[in-house]
């Protein structure tokens, strides 16, 4: 518990710290966001806010998985799938640095999305398969034949589409000030304690970097709750996107648990619910896939009525419960485990 909470400091201040200096860095190469017609904001902001998001939960696992590695009695905690989190981060990073500054074509963005999957999957971070709540639950405690392991292509493909839904999901929710950032935090918070509590080896080390990354979002806000004074933008939406698919595929998908496959579903429910009824949205209008809107759940909140702020709260609320109910279903299911 003392390096989980070392770990969501250290990325908290590390992001304070950062983020003026990134802010003056924003102006000074001109990455910054001018309202367009879909946008709630009604003037200019710097963007590359996600670059101290970057550093803050960079620094925070470098230095916490570092005093776990070395602790006597702990098995190895820097793994191959660690480190090919990091470098599929900071790609996915410099991607979204680039289009925050160039405004990328969505064909290349997608194309950065499919490459960091890619390397994660290069580096053993894939969902090789899931557990089978039907047998679990008639079973009772864990044995092999409730875990359905998928083929090697089906595992990649897998991989590829949540690493992408998922990243463009946060993405296509960082449409209000602070919206992003605390969703996130909440999803991250909560993916850290399911990390700590789990009975995998590297349970604990995935839930400093989980924690790391609540910290980096808790610390942004600082600068970006109404009024945002700068915004995370593609840097720092697509950079958690990714940590976040990832944490979920390497803890939350393999979670010895009859539900396991429902725990990612409701901590990354809201994000996941509102970009699915978008595109449904735009399927019946005959609208691209990839055109911006305001269609989402942000947007419909406030022309119901809801100020910019209560419509923030109102989805912090709606994670915070689904959050709430994944760890409670965890509860729950871990009598089913050895």
């Amino acid at each position: 518990m003392i390096l989980l909470t070392l770990s969501f400091a250290i990325a908290l201040l590390t992001t304070l710290v950062t983020t003026p200096w990134v802010l003056k860095l924003a102006v000074r190469y001109g990455a910054i966001a001018v309202p367009r017609a879909r946008d709630v904001h009604e003037e200019p902001k710097p963007r590359w806010g996600g670059i101290a998001i970057v550093v803050g939960v960079m620094a925070a696992v470098l230095v916490t998985v570092t005093i776990r590695h070395y602790r006597p009695g702990v098995e190895s905690a820097w793994t191959m799938p660690l480190v090919g989190l990091l470098v599929a981060g900071a790609f996915i990073a410099i991607v979204g640095l680039i289009d925050d500054l160039k405004d990328l074509r969505a064909i290349w963005q997608a194309l950065g999305i499919v490459t960091a999957g890619a390397i994660l999957i290069a580096f053993g971070v894939r969902i090789d398969g899931v557990t089978n709540p039907f047998v679990a639950l008639k079973t009772g405690p864990y044995h092999p034949g409730q875990w359905i392991a998928l083929p090697a292509w089906a595992s990649v493909a897998a991989t590829l589409v949540w690493v992408f839904v998922v990243t463009k999901t946060v993405d296509a929710i960082d449409g209000l000030d602070g919206l992003a950032a605390g969703v996130c935090a909440i999803a991250a918070a909560t993916l850290a304690l399911l990390g700590a509590a789990s009975l995998q080896p590297g349970g604990p080390t995935l839930a400093l970097v989980a924690a790391a990354v609540s910290g980096a979002c808790i610390g942004f806000l600082r600068y970006n709750y109404s009024p945002a004074r700068i915004f995370m933008s593609t840097v720092g939406a697509q950079f958690l996107g990714l940590m976040l698919a990832a944490i979920s595929i390497m803890g939350a998908f393999k979670l010895v648990a009859a539900i396991s496959v429902l725990i990612p579903l409701l901590v990354l429910g809201v994000p996941l619910l509102d970009y699915a009824i978008v595109l449904l949205r735009r399927l019946r209008s005959g609208a691209p896939l990839t055109h911006a809107d305001n269609r989402h759940l942000h947007h419909r909140l406030m022309a119901s009525g809801l100020s910019k702020k209560q419509a923030v709260w109102v989805i912090y609320a709606c994670t915070a419960v689904l959050c709430v109910t994944a760890i409670i279903l965890f509860e729950v299911s871990r009598p089913l485990t050895p």
